[in-house]
Order: structure tokens, then C-alpha cells, then sequence
């Protein structure tokens, strides 16, 4: 509806009570702002556009599609994704008797693919019936499509893994893309390296080779280095030399030292020296 400050803002009691209730029997109502839709045949990124009002909150009367007939679940698959229920559904009691139930809300998320291996948006559905147990000429439900708030690390998320996209893209682009950013134009522009740089690359090649020869070098004297001389141990029957210890005199008298103190008197004492030597 086109009407200036007209905000369309109802409660669940509302909707339920009144708008749902006169549609199932019949009542017509002056303003028809809720349309007729199975929204099942859409995604819910379409259902704003075909909706008769609302700004954020879009609301549908949508016919129960039963997947085995009257009295089977619900068929709430759609082409790209299917709605899925989150938790029990809710009473919805009226305000001035709550006592008296108006009728049931359930909640369900939209997911993307086939289930179960979906992948969860944030498009949000109430749907809205009235309580079980009644007879009602038309089986038809009330919908309410939103979207939930996305929180800003949710955002951040989402932007981290659009970079992640991009940057893959632009690496797995093909090889003639990076010939494209050469100009062929410009004739000062050289594409070969000159002389000064072919020189400077031999050089470092050259000293390179110079120290990997000096390294080796240094490691081959370090493995030939002599080792100090270990102990010999005689193996197998192998026989120790025998030790030469020098000869003991018998004879004190033929000892150079005492020969150096021979004299007249000395040689008198000689048979009593060969007497003590026995």
C-alpha cells in the first residue's frame, strides 16, 4: 500500500487472529496487503521483489505443500536450497486471555544445496498456522521472510575470503597475461641484461666456486690429520719383549768408581773384600 507514514508493523496475535483466520474462511478484507505465494518455488533473494509490502519484514500466504498427501510432512525444498526448521514450535497465546492459544510459530533458516550437506544463509522464516485439531476448509499458513543481522566478524569473514578468491584467481590467470604487461613500443626499453651485469653474475659464480674448492680442502686435512700414537697390545700369541736391565757386578771391586779410588791400601783390603763378597 502507497500510503504516506503507513507502516505495516502487526503482532503475532494479529497475524493470526486476524489475517491468517479470515483467509482460511474466506473473509475478504478491505485492503489486501498480504499476497498469495508459494514461496517455495523462489529463493528467498527474490521474495522482496514479490511481496505487496514491507521494508525489511516481507509477509506471504502460502498454501501447504505435503510431501505424501494430507497428514505428511511438509515439502519445503525449493530449486537451489531447501527451509529448515530450528527448535520446537512456539504457542502464541492471546494477550487479553492467556489461556486461550491462537495459534503456532515455527522458525526455520534457509540453507543452500541439498541436504544435509547445505550451506546456512542468513534468511530467516516465522511461519505462522493455526492451532492443530481444528477443521479448516484451506490448509494455509502465514510466512514472515527476513534477514537476519549480520554481525561485523561475520562481515570481516566473508571480505577475508573474497581476497582469499581474488588472489587465486589472478595466480592461476594464464601465462600470456603476464607477457601483456611487456611494451614492445618503447625501442630505448632493453630487454637483455647488459654486459656490466653478465660480468658482476660470472664473478659471484667464480668466487662461489672458489670457496665451496677451499672448504673441501680444509675438510680432506682434517680427515688426514695424523693421530697421536696409540698403545700396542701383543694379540693372539704374540710374545712381549724381554726387558734388558743392566748386569749387577758381583765383583765391588771392578766397579769404575771404585777403580778411580784404587791405592796401595785399598789393594791390602782386597782379599778381605772377596771374603765378604763370599
Amino acid at each position: 500500500m502507497e500510503l504516506p507514514g503507513f507502516r505495516f508493523h502487526p503482532t503475532e496475535e494479529e497475524l493470526l487472529g486476524f489475517y491468517l483466520k479470515n483467509m482460511i474462511y474466506g473473509n475478504k478484507l478491505r485492503d489486501d496487503v498480504i499476497g498469495f505465494l508459494n514461496i517455495y518455488h523462489h529463493d528467498p533473494s527474490d521474495l522482496p521483489g514479490l511481496s505487496k509490502i514491507g521494508e525489511r519484514e516481507w509477509y506471504f500466504f502460502v498454501p501447504r505443500d505435503r510431501k505424501h498427501g494430507n497428514g505428511g510432512r511438509p515439502n519445503r525444498t525449493t530449486e537451489n536450497g531447501y527451509w529448515k526448521a530450528t527448535g520446537s514450535d512456539r504457542k502464541i497465546v492471546s494477550l487479553s486471555d492467556p489461556k486461550r492459544i491462537t495459534g503456532l510459530k515455527k522458525t526455520l533458516v534457509f540453507y543452500k544445496g541439498r541436504a544435509p550437506r547445505g550451506n546456512k544463509t542468513d534468511w530467516v522464516m516465522n511461519e505462522y498456522r493455526l492451532p492443530d485439531g481444528c477443521s479448516l476448509p484451506k490448509d494455509i499458513v502465514l510466512c514472515k521472510i527476513y534477514r537476519k543481522a549480520t554481525s561485523l566478524k561475520v562481515l570481516e569473514q566473508r571480505a577475508a575470503l573474497e581476497e582469499e578468491l581474488k588472489a587465486t584467481n589472478t595466480t592461476t590467470s594464464s601465462p600470456l597475461s603476464s607477457l601483456q604487461t611487456i611494451s614492445f613500443c618503447n625501442p630505448k626499453e632493453d630487454l637483455v641484461p647488459s654486459i656490466s651485469e653478465t660480468r658482476e653474475f660470472f664473478k659471484k659464480e667464480i668466487e662461489e666456486e672458489k670457496e665451496l674448492v677451499e672448504e673441501k680442502k680444509d675438510r680432506i686435512a682434517k680427515e688426514n690429520k695424523v693421530s697421536p700414537p696409540s698403545l700396542h697390545f701383543p694379540v693372539g700369541n704374540e710374545k712381549l719383549a724381554e726387558l734388558q736391565l743392566p748386569k749387577i757386578i758381583n765383583d765391588w771391586t771392578q766397579d769404575q768408581f771404585w777403580t778411580q779410588l784404587n791405592s796401595p791400601w785399598f789393594q791390602n783390603l782386597t782379599p778381605y773384600a772377596n771374603i765378604l763378597n763370599f
